[in-house]
């Protein structure tokens, strides 16, 4: 068996080192580009990793950047819009049925769900949010033998006003018809978090 000791690895028609070996095994390689990343698998030479700025890690395909974790550890993709720019995740979802014993059908970063009442309930995330000013969106299935006007998910409030939960670790929504005050439980409560 052969020992490679700290060494700079250089081809001969390269200017500079293209591989830096330190005493500890940790290794360096040139910054790359897009077209050119610095590593690579032999015999596709525009796919890979490279590095197009100082505490930034790029990921490229044909040639062509289509990802990235820039120096403030946002994680950049390039899904079909053109351009490499922030992902922004969906942090939480669930679909449930609020009907009889509440049931969640299927979920990400959800524990469970608070039955609070007809038409009420409150969302518990697995997982606590960064802070409280996530996004939210929900949609339901439309209100047995409603009119047009369906149903609608709440960011349940009090009299004045104020959210009663929306924190790091719950969220409290209430369900209810487009056309009246009333709550109603349903079979089908989809509810979306973004941060």
């Amino acid at each position: 068996m052969s020992t490679l000791v700290s060494t700079n690895l250089k081809h001969s028609a390269s200017v500079n080192n293209n591989i830096v070996l330190d005493g500890s095994g940790n290794a360096s390689f040139q910054a790359g580009t897009a077209a050119a990343p610095s590593i690579n698998a032999n015999g596709d030479t525009n796919t890979g990793i490279y590095f197009p700025a100082a505490d930034t890690i790029g990921f490229t395909r044909g040639g062509v950047q289509v990802g990235e974790f820039d120096s403030s550890a946002n994680f950049k993709f390039n899904s079909g819009f053109g351009s490499v720019s922030t992902a922004y995740a969906c942090r939480a979802w669930v679909n449930f049925n609020g009907t009889g014993t509440v049931a969640i059908k299927a979920s990400g970063n959800v524990s469970s769900i608070t039955d609070n009442g007809t038409g009420a309930y409150t969302i518990n995330f697995a997982s606590s949010m960064p802070d409280a000013n996530y996004s939210y969106f929900g949609m339901t299935l439309s209100e047995p033998n409603a009119n047009p006007t369906g149903c609608v998910v709440y960011l349940q409030a009090d009299g004045s006003g104020n959210a009663v939960e929306k924190t790091t670790t719950k969220f409290r929504i209430v369900v209810g018809s487009t056309d009246s005050t009333v709550l109603t439980d349903l079979s089908d409560i989809s509810v979306s978090f973004v941060r």
